[in-house]
C-alpha cells in the first residue's frame, strides 16, 4: 500500500514539475532520477586527458560532481532538465559582417533563466511543501547534456550538443536537482544516423570524432574561454566569428525545425546595426553601454578588441 502510494505521489510531482515548466516558459522539460553517470565517467575522462579542455582547467576540478549530483545535493532523488529557446527571428550573420553566436544576442541568459528557476522553487514549495534542492544554469559542475539526455528531452548529437528531435539545439540548459521523487522519463534514441555536416564544416576541424569536440580548437573556446591571444595558426578560420560560433548548429539539419523563441530579454540591444569599421573603433563607453548586461562582456573589452583584430588583421595579431 505504501509503495503505489509513493508511486502515485511521484506521478503526481511529475505533472506538477512539467507544467510548472511550461509556465514559466520552458519549451521541453524532462526528469530522471540522480545517481552516478557511470556511462559518461570514462568518456569525461579520456576528453580531459586529451586536453580538449585546453586552458579550462576548471573543467578538471570537481570530477566527482560532475558525475554525481548527489554531491552537490545531499538526498537528491530526482534531476530535472529543462530548455529555454533562444533561437532569434533575425540572424546577423550576412556575408563580410562581424559575427555573435546566437545565445548572445540579448541579455545574459544567466540572469534571465536564473530567475525563472528561483520562481520555478518558490512554486514547488507552494503547490509541494518542503522540497530541498539547488538549481543551476550552466554555474556549477553539472553534466547537463548528459542528464537532459538521460530525461528524453534528446540525444548527443555528432557535435556533443543536445539536440531535441522536434526543435534542434538552439537552446540553454538549466537543471534543478531536488530530493523529490518523481516518475523519470527515458532516454530517446540517437538520430544523427550517418549525418557528418557538422564535423565536415567546422571551421577549425574541432571535432575529430562523432560526439568528441576539441574545445582548444573550437571557434567558441578561442574568442571566449581564452585568455590569451589567438594562436596564429587559426589565421583565416575564423569566419568573422568574435564572440561564439555556430557553424555546427547552422548545418544541422535538426535546426530547420528550430522556431523563434518569444523571450523580449534575448532580443538584440543596439549591436546588431555596427558595421565592421564600427565594430573596429568600438569605444570602451559604447561597449559598456551595449553589452551592460550580455554574456559579451565575459570576454572583457580588451578581449573582445583582440578577437576582432585577429579576425580582420590575423596576421599581424
Amino acid at each position: 500500500m505504501l509503495h503505489l502510494y509513493r508511486m502515485n505521489q511521484a506521478a503526481r510531482h511529475s505533472q506538477q514539475i512539467k507544467r510548472i515548466a511550461s509556465q514559466l516558459g520552458f519549451a521541453f522539460c524532462g526528469i530522471a532520477t540522480a545517481g552516478f553517470l557511470e556511462e559518461e565517467a570514462p568518456r569525461l575522462e579520456q576528453w580531459l586527458q586529451r586536453g580538449y579542455q585546453g586552458k579550462m582547467s576548471y573543467l578538471e576540478n570537481h570530477f566527482d560532481k560532475r558525475l554525481d549530483p548527489r554531491k552537490l545535493v545531499p538526498g537528491a532523488k530526482s534531476v530535472i532538465s529543462l530548455l529555454y529557446n533562444y533561437f532569434p527571428d533575425t540572424t546577423y550573420q550576412e556575408e563580410g559582417s562581424l559575427k555573435l553566436a546566437k545565445y548572445a544576442y540579448g541579455q545574459d541568459y544567466h540572469q534571465v533563466i536564473k530567475g525563472k528557476l528561483r520562481e520555478f522553487m518558490d512554486r514547488l514549495h507552494a503547490e509541494i511543501g518542503e522540497v530541498d534542492g539547488r538549481v543551476f544554469v550552466d554555474s556549477a559542475p553539472v553534466h547537463e547534456r548528459a542528464w537532459a539526455a538521460k530525461s528524453g528531452l534528446g540525444w548527443i548529437g555528432k557535435n556533443s550538443l543536445l539536440i531535441n528531435r522536434n526543435g534542434g539545439s538552439f537552446y540553454f540548459l538549466a537543471e534543478l536537482i531536488l530530493d523529490l521523487e518523481a516518475v523519470p522519463d527515458g532516454p530517446i534514441k540517437d538520430y544523427c544516423g550517418t549525418c557528418t555536416r557538422c564535423m565536415d564544416a567546422c571551421p577549425t576541424g574541432a571535432i575529430p570524432q562523432a560526439g568528441l569536440v576539441d574545445g582548444s580548437r573550437c571557434i567558441s573556446y578561442l574568442t571566449i574561454e581564452l585568455k590569451e591571444a589567438i594562436p596564429v595558426s587559426f589565421a583565416g578560420q575564423m569566419n568573422d566569428w568574435i564572440f561564439g560560433c555556430d557553424t555546427c548548429q547552422d548545418v544541422c539539419p535538426w535546426n530547420r525545425f528550430a522556431s523563434r523563441h518569444r523571450e523580449p530579454a534575448f532580443e538584440p540591444q543596439g549591436w546588431e546595426s555596427l558595421s565592421r569599421e564600427e565594430w573596429q573603433e568600438l569605444t570602451r563607453d559604447v561597449f559598456q553601454q551595449i553589452f551592460k548586461k550580455s554574456a559579451v562582456k565575459r570576454a572583457k573589452y580588451e578581449g573582445l578588441q583582440g578577437n576582432i583584430r585577429f579576425v580582420n588583421f590575423p596576421s599581424s595579431s
